[in-house]
């Protein structure tokens, strides 16, 4: 089973291919996605790395509080959040939210 990381206070330079290579040293990466700004593409400065479950306590052991590129990186497991954005289920009335974030 694989897990979602929350990587913040990342360089704004930071690509995909660079946050993959960071979190390979730990285990197989599935996915790692910078999250930018839909009009300008520039990084919002966080990330979301999909790592095995396995390699995930390390990673984030080892990455968290931790320099990278000159900033000190922010690493959790990212947990779902249960209060934005809210979208009905189309199956009841009860909302659901679509977004995974941190505590």
């Amino acid at each position: 089973m694989n897990v979602r990381i929350y990587v913040g206070n990342l360089p704004f330079k930071t690509t995909d291919a660079e946050l993959r290579k960071l979190f390979e040293s730990y285990g197989e990466v599935e996915s790692a996605d910078v999250i930018r700004y839909k009009g300008s593409g520039r990084s919002k400065g966080y990330a979301f790395v999909l790592i095995n479950e396995e390699a995930s306590d390390k990673a984030v052991a080892e990455l968290n509080e931790n320099e990278y590129e000159g900033r000190m990186l922010k690493v959790r497991v990212a947990k779902p959040r249960e209060n934005f954005p809210r979208k009905p289920d189309q199956d009841s009335n009860d909302m659901k939210s679509m977004r995974i974030g941190i505590d």
